[in-house]
């Protein structure tokens, strides 16, 4: 470890945090860490199933081991769309240029709708056919597209406008809830109605449809659904055997994967309709729009791997090689990851940037301006800092955990209150230490004060005794405690 220019003591206490936290009541986690293309750390935390569906504690569940997968919901546009890119633009064989009626036809226009979207342009419908025939493969993966962040295909019941949830108004855009084969042909009916929300190239928004619409064009690029394609290209070639799409399907169990919402895709009861999963998801990608409109296999989310593997793949960024295998040239990976603009230099093509400590929730304060890499909703994280040959693959499951207050906010889980899903913790305190040999012992404290500090202020008086931010208060006064020596 210290060859590697990483302190022993530093690794300590990230496995401290994420330790207590789980005695406190987080769910589960892995890490791994690549220094110059050596793997110097690899741990596992947690077991794979955390609570029962009524939010009790579990305690017959498997521990989750290096070899656990766990569903890494967006970081899945990294690598089942942007590796495919990335390598489709290396061996010339697409250009990001093209546009997206090259591959999905003129029903990709002449098939859209109106809607008056709240925060809309509110331009007529033949100005919106209009920028959707100019649509390009770039626009998408710089979420310039202009499609609404989520239309929630698979919900049939919500509200058009602001794509929440309104059980009593029907959505113009639901495509399938069927899970099956079916359901991609259907969706992609639903991509051509969808309006757009604003000129391509005008402004930025994170967009799940971009991403959804890219893994088509690879798809259809390559003659390959992406799983294959992902195999084909990048798995075996580098003989990673844990990262897949639909694993259920691909020779892994439940119990080989961490599991996620508790109640399938209900928020513990406040969703319904007709074909909702209502059993916790475990094996099965989480991701609604992934699951029942796309089969399992989409550019949006999808991929499961375990940490070491997804880290491996993280150091294709650094020079495009494994061995002696090249997978992305050098200008390759510099197009892909340089600043958007001057206006967004948090931006790359698809890859988050720290640009100008712009991505410090989950990259630290302390990383290279030139850090990269992608986070996910369910508690992943995929950090590559090309300055430091650093590969930071930290993995969590944190919604597998009960929704803290369904009224005040259905997609707040019991997990998200915990230091050890905020992601950022684990490069924050690595980089206290990354090569420099001095005493970290002073840095670390003042770092776990400040944590106990705004631990300590995310608590309210009218919280119960048992909630999460009470229990991640006192995992953090615990470790403060006994690494000051006053427990």
């Amino acid at each position: 470890m210290e060859e590697a220019g990483i302190h022993q003591e530093c690794i300590d206490l990230i496995e401290k945090i994420i330790t207590s936290d789980i005695e406190q009541g987080f769910t589960s986690a892995q890490l791994s860490i690549i220094r110059s293309g050596k793997l110097v750390y690899e741990n596992a935390f947690g077991k794979v199933n955390s609570y029962n569906p009524d939010g009790t504690r579990k305690s017959d569940s498997p521990d989750v081991t290096k070899d656990t997968l766990y569903d890494l919901a967006s970081v899945s546009k990294m690598i089942g769309v942007n590796y495919a890119l990335q390598k489709l633009v290396t061996d010339g064989e697409i250009s990001i240029d093209e546009k997206i009626t090259d591959f999905l036809g003129q029903e990709f226009v002449d098939n859209t709708i109106f809607i008056d979207y709240e925060e809309g342009s509110h331009e007529p419908l033949d100005t919106i056919k209009q920028w959707k025939s100019e649509l390009t493969i770039a626009h998408l993966l710089r979420h310039q597209g202009g499609f609404p962040p989520s239309p929630k295909y698979h919900n049939p019941t919500i509200n058009p406008e602001t794509f929440e949830y309104d059980p009593e108004i029907i959505n113009p855009l639901f495509s399938s809830t069927s899970a099956d084969s079916s359901a991609k042909k259907a969706t992609i009916e639903a991509f051509c109605k969808t309006p757009l929300m604003f000129e391509p190239g005008s402004k930025v928004m994170y967009s799940d449809v971009d991403y959804m619409l890219l893994g088509l064009i690879v798809e259809s690029k390559t003659g390959k659904d992406l799983n294959t394609y992902l195999q084909d290209t990048f798995c075996k070639p580098m003989g990673l055997t844990h990262v897949t799409y639909n694993p259920l399907e691909n020779g892994f169990t439940r119990d080989d994967c961490a599991a996620t919402e508790l109640n399938g895709n209900t928020r513990d009861g406040y969703i319904t309709f007709d074909g909702i999963r209502t059993d916790t998801v475990q094996g099965q990608v989480h991701d609604e729009m992934a699951y029942y409109c796309m089969g399992g296999i989409s550019g949006h989310a999808g991929v499961f791997a375990n940490a070491t593997d997804l880290a491996m793949l993280g150091t294709l960024m650094l020079d495009g090689t494994y061995g002696d295998i090249q997978f992305f040239s050098p200008e390759v990976i510099n197009q892909f990851t340089a600043p958007k603009s001057d206006d967004y230099k948090n931006w790359g093509l698809g890859w988050w940037r720290q640009g100008d400590m712009q991505r410090t929730n989950y990259f630290g304060t302390k990383s290279s301006t030139t850090t990269f890499g992608h986070q996910g909703w369910t508690g992943t994280l995929l950090m590559i800092d090309p300055e430091k040959e650093l590969v930071i693959a930290y993995l969590t499951n944190k919604i597998n955990s009960p929704v803290t207050d369904i009224e005040e906010n259905p997609n707040k889980f019991n997990g998200n209150w915990y230091t050890a899903a905020t992601l950022g913790f684990v490069p924050e305190i690595l980089y206290t230490g990354l090569d420099n040999n001095e005493d970290v012992q002073d840095s670390l404290t003042e770092y776990l004060e400040n944590l106990v500090n705004s631990s300590d202020e995310a608590v309210k008086n009218t919280m119960p005794q048992d909630h999460p931010a009470r229990l991640n208060a006192l995992s953090k006064h615990k470790i403060l405690d006994e690494y000051t020596g006053n427990n």
